[in-house]
């Protein structure tokens, strides 16, 4: 048993992950017609997925505010999640190659906007198919740091501009600059809460599903657009001037577009309508409800109201069951957070992330060799998890370790306009 002060998310993170697999590999070992029935009551994917969105949500803004610096959140981020995703791409190469595997039609058909949409990790919801079919939550992570880097921009720049114009007011107005600071960061911090509700009422607003994909040259279109808007939001952060900053904030903030226009651009891809990708992004926003409500930052009525809210908004979008069930699931977890966590979950929580990536492949494998239940579910779940751990190793750890060796540029902090090269190692963004 582990007690770590997030010991509980990691945890949950193991359990999503775990689900996910099962979910995956329940036609070959329960029959297709059992594993329908089940569907058909929980769409258990979808809860594992939620389940990680919410994690991410709690603790995504948690460790930008804590670092404050948009650079080292960036340094993290991408450390953290590109080498075991393009580890995971070409070992499904390979394995496509090797006729294991078999590559989505659009990477032939449609090379352009399918290189850039894995490029970008926004496949999904440019329309195009990820390699691996998991690959399409990481464009709504994708989507969310965008949002929550350029929140954490404007409000960075918004603070900065108070300060400045208090100091010039003079030392006697002290206190009530102190007080007005004090409210600035309190709206900040309930931006969260109004994002969750917004995203949640307009997702019911007869959203147009393809609006930027509805041919393959609009999203090729959309995929170069998605490419620069990244290349150019990351340069800015990493220049770090002021108003490169604010431009690259608002538009990390417009990438609400494509879960909002596009979210179901072509039957390949996983949202079934723009309704459901927005909501999708809602319960992230959800989760940093949750942690601003723990914090102390946002009170509990408004906070019941718009988890209220979001979790009616899951139920309606993508299914009663599967909200009732992440909602249990996460507040059975959060009530629990202070005792023991089994350790198993906990070291699960650990190789998540390549657990996720890597399942698929491992199970296309046992596939290619048998067709028989027993032997599948033992062949997969010692196979997944060994491939885990070798991609958490071999890949995710190494990187993360560059990460904190990384020098970057202190004192460029998101809108304070300083300019100091003072380099400083990076600490672990989770």
């Amino acid at each position: 048993m582990i007690t770590p002060r997030l010991a509980w998310l990691d945890a949950l993170r193991g359990w999503a992950a775990v689900v996910v697999a099962a979910f995956h590999v329940s036609p070959l070992v329960l029959g297709t017609g059992r594993h329908l029935r089940i569907f058909e009551i929980i769409d258990l994917g979808k809860y594992g997925v939620l389940l990680f969105f919410l994690v991410s949500g709690y603790v995504i803004p948690m460790s930008l505010e804590r670092h404050g610096d948009l650079r080292r959140f960036w340094t993290g981020r991408l450390l953290r999640i590109y080498p075991a995703y393009l580890f995971a791409v070409l070992v499904t190469i390979g394995l496509g190659a090797a006729g294991i595997m078999r590559m989505p039609a659009q990477l032939a058909g449609e090379t352009t906007a399918s290189v850039l949409g894995h490029v970008t990790m926004l496949q999904d919801l440019i329309g195009t198919r990820g390699v691996l079919r998991p690959f399409w939550t990481l464009s709504f992570e994708m989507v969310f740091y965008l949002m929550v880097a350029g929140l954490f921009a404007w409000s960075r720049h918004h603070d900065s501009a108070r300060r400045r114009h208090h100091d010039s007011a003079g030392r006697r107005h002290h206190d009530s600059a102190g007080r007005r600071e004090h409210d600035s960061a309190g709206r900040r911090r309930r931006d969260s809460a109004w994002w969750a509700a917004g995203l949640t009422i307009v997702a019911v607003c007869g959203l147009p599903d393809d609006l930027l994909g509805a041919t393959a040259a609009n999203r090729r279109i959309t995929a170069v657009a998605a490419l620069v808007l990244l290349g150019c939001v990351l340069g800015a952060y990493r220049i770090g001037r002021r108003p490169l900053t604010l431009a690259a904030g608002l538009a990390g903030i417009g990438a609400v577009t494509l879960p909002l226009l596009n979210g179901h651009a072509t039957d390949q891809v996983t949202s079934a309508s723009s309704g459901q990708a927005t909501q999708m992004l809602a319960v992230m926003f959800a989760g940093t409800v949750v942690h601003r409500t723990q914090q102390g930052h946002l009170g509990r009525l408004p906070a019941v109201a718009v988890l209220t809210l979001v979790t009616v908004g899951v139920a309606v979008q993508v299914s009663p069951t599967v909200a009732v069930a992440v909602v249990a699931t996460f507040a059975i977890a959060f009530l629990l957070r202070h005792r023991r966590v089994p350790g198993v979950l906990v070291r699960l929580g650990a190789v998540s992330y390549s657990l996720y990536l890597l399942h698929i492949p491992v199970l296309a494998v046992i596939r290619h060799h048998t067709q028989q239940p027993l032997l599948t579910l033992v062949a997969f779940a010692a196979g997944s998890l060994t491939a885990a751990w070798a991609g958490h190793r071999w890949v995710e750890r190494p990187a993360q370790a560059l990460a904190r060796r990384a020098p970057v540029t202190a004192g460029v902090k998101a809108g304070t306009g300083t300019t100091d090269r003072v380099p400083v190692r990076v600490g672990r963004i989770l």
